[in-house]
């Protein structure tokens, strides 16, 4: 298993615990031993070039992948040979990158959709506090918000649930710096507020705003970690990584 990031607490039990993870799509063959952890109120990305796998590891852990096997621990419970429903019971949600709004529903009507699968689900009320924008566009349809608003959205509605890992899939594509700058404020708050996340975002300037730990996945692996504080230092070779 993944060892204790540096600088978690001594003793501390990740979790996420992911090791030797293979995934496919048909005959492809898309993740080669995958491996990494994730302890209760991080913020850990996955950064690496498109293709690399990133979004594949997030729709393995949640069961939404043709095949996988290995070893995917919540907790005490492995979640790799349950469907996507009994893993979504045990708290974990996909924020996936297109969003996934309903077009021909309104704000409101997509935001409950969701079942709630757990207690400690966050309130509409409490939502709303995080996304004002979302309460302004109750009675909207999907069609007429922005991207930002549709993100705001997507977050939200699974906010509800009462997941406590949320697994958020290029949160910031295509959105203008200051929606940007206020997914990264939510997402510090979800964080001060216990939430365990997992974000696979491209741009690594906002990654190293809200996240404690990065893991650099290629080719379908894991191949280093990064702690956030040593990203500075660190900076030429993520370059190397990422191709930027």
């Amino acid at each position: 298993m993944p060892e204790a990031a540096s600088g978690t607490a001594a003793g501390a039990k990740a979790l996420l615990q992911v090791a030797d993870l293979h995934a496919f799509y048909g005959e492809s063959h898309i993740l080669h031993g995958v491996e990494f952890s994730v302890f209760e109120g991080e913020v850990v990305s996955l950064l690496g070039r498109n293709g690399a796998g990133k979004t594949t590891t997030l729709k393995s852990i949640m069961g939404m992948v043709d095949s996988r096997h290995g070893t995917i621990r919540l907790g005490d419970v492995d979640l790799i040979a349950l469907r996507s429903d009994r893993i979504a019971r045990h708290g974990v949600a996909y924020c996936p990158e297109e969003r996934g709004i309903f077009a021909s529903l309104d704000v409101e009507e997509n935001l409950m959709l969701p079942p709630i699968v757990r207690e400690g689900g966050m309130s509409v009320t409490e939502i709303f506090q995080l996304f004002p924008n979302l309460k302004q566009r109750l009675h909207s349809a999907g069609t007429r918000l922005s991207g930002g608003e549709q993100q705001m959205l997507a977050i939200g509605r699974i906010l509800r649930t009462g997941a406590n890992l949320l697994l958020l899939d290029e949160p910031t594509e295509g959105l203008a710096p200051i929606i940007i700058q206020q997914i990264g404020e939510v997402i510090r708050r979800l964080k001060a507020r216990g939430f365990t996340i997992l974000l696979v975002e491209q741009n690594f300037h906002f990654a190293a705003t809200v996240a404690n730990r990065h893991y650099v996945v290629e080719h379908g692996r894991v191949v280093d970690q990064i702690e956030n504080e040593e990203l500075e230092k660190d900076m030429e070779k993520l370059h190397d990584y990422l191709g930027v």
